[in-house]
């Protein structure tokens, strides 16, 4: 092989002779003219096969989340926003003395409404904007307030709605109770597992029924699945005598798909 020095001055001794017109000169410059690279083949691309993993993991609640307010409506607003905050003092403390703790407790909704009746006597509540409506005649002010209470300890959840509900009196609504998993990061964990293997095992199936091996994984994409669903519990299950609640199962679902290279 050539050096790049003995290169330049057979390049140098071509361009010399060719200058004084002698012969020599273009078999010399063939001589130094790099050869052709050889063309590059492109490599086939893998077969590959595509599937859809589907997985799901479920686990017994272990918190609750009650939403219950107070609801007063009195002939003017400042009559009705009064009673309202009585009755909701009188809800949150027995929420606290239920076991509720302070960082569990927040505001959800606040608000002050007109409240109308229609002329024949039927009662047609609605907000307005503070005018007399042409087919109803004011009735007062509407003053609602609702809170959302986290109760950790689930077997608590029986004796704070009852707490709560009697404490304001004929002021309280409770809205319902949702439960739940104060850690949801596991539970997605496991079903992320069972998404996972699903979706080998089927690329696997595939890979001996087309007669192949299966490859390596060549990319793994999870669909957007939501959180863990609660199960909530519709407030006709609640009376004042009795508070019956059924926790259930919380189940989380995790849908991938995977490419595997078939060897």
């Amino acid at each position: 092989m050539r050096s790049a020095r003995s290169v330049r001055s057979v390049s140098a001794l071509a361009l010399a002779l060719a200058a004084l017109g002698l012969p020599g000169a273009p078999a010399i410059a063939a001589q130094t003219a790099p050869a052709a690279l050889p063309a590059a083949v492109a490599a086939p691309d893998p077969a590959t096969v595509s599937v859809t993993g589907a997985g799901s993991a479920s686990a017994a609640p272990d918190m609750a989340v009650l939403t219950a307010g107070v609801e007063v409506t009195r002939p003017t607003a400042d009559k009705a926003l009064t009673e309202q905050s009585a009755a909701a003092d009188a809800l949150l403390a027995a929420a606290r003395a239920a076991g509720v703790a302070e960082r569990d407790i927040r505001t959800e909704n606040l608000s002050l409404s007109a409240v109308y009746r229609n002329r024949d006597g039927d009662p047609d509540q609605y907000e307005a904007t503070g005018a007399r409506g042409e087919d109803g005649l004011f009735v007062g002010h509407r003053a609602t307030q609702m809170f959302s209470l986290i109760i950790r300890d689930i077997e608590k959840t029986g004796a704070v709605v009852r707490a709560v509900a009697d404490a304001p009196g004929d002021a309280s609504r409770i809205h319902s109770v949702a439960f739940d998993v104060q850690n949801p990061q596991a539970l997605r964990a496991r079903a992320r597992t069972s998404a996972y293997e699903d979706a080998k095992d089927k690329a696997a199936q595939y890979a001996r029924l087309s007669g192949r091996g299966l490859g390596r994984l060549l990319s793994l994409e999870e669909s957007d699945s939501g959180r863990p669903r609660p199960v909530a519990v519709p407030v006709a299950s609640f009376s004042k005598d009795s508070v019956p609640v059924a926790p259930g199962r919380i189940q989380d679902e995790v849908t991938v798909t995977a490419v595997y290279e078939l060897r």
